[in-house]
């Protein structure tokens, strides 16, 4: 049976989080996985650790009212930053709550955030204040 292979495979190889060289030289990942990965791979990889994030998020700002398309752009901030750092735009989660997306475009770019990734920054920024006109769907939470 193909699991009792891939445990077989799992218990020889070991899982390694990191890059390593394999005693070939070669460069591998996880259980045995030489490197480079192709994108289908990659894709897979951010598909699983999109949804993780996507339910810590959705968990831990249940009680809030955000809009689905601001929603998608939180997503793409969790993706990025991690959960626990978009948590602290606290002035932007209210004003998404609230409905201001003016505010929280300008809470946006008034962090660390854009400082340090500036243009992805912006443009998620910007996707957010045109959610000012008129650009709502229903809520996601």
């Amino acid at each position: 049976m193909a699991s009792q292979a891939i445990e077989n495979i799992e218990r020889e190889e070991g899982f390694r989080g990191t890059v390593y060289k394999d005693s070939l030289g070669f460069d591998t990942l996880g259980y045995g996985t030489k490197m480079p990965i192709i994108e289908e791979e990659a894709e897979l990889i951010l598909i699983y650790r999109f949804e993780i994030m996507q339910k810590e998020l959705d968990e831990k700002l249940k009680n809030r009212k955000i809009e689905t398309k601001a929603m998608d752009i939180l997503y793409e901030m969790a993706y990025q930053l991690g959960v626990p750092r978009v948590l602290k735009f606290k002035n932007m989660l209210n004003a998404l709550e609230n409905g201001d997306f003016l505010e929280a475009s300008k809470q946006m770019l008034d962090s660390a955030w854009h400082r340090q990734t500036p243009e992805r920054c912006e443009r998620l920024a910007e996707r957010m204040r045109l959610l000012h006109n008129g650009v709502r769907e229903e809520t996601a939470n």
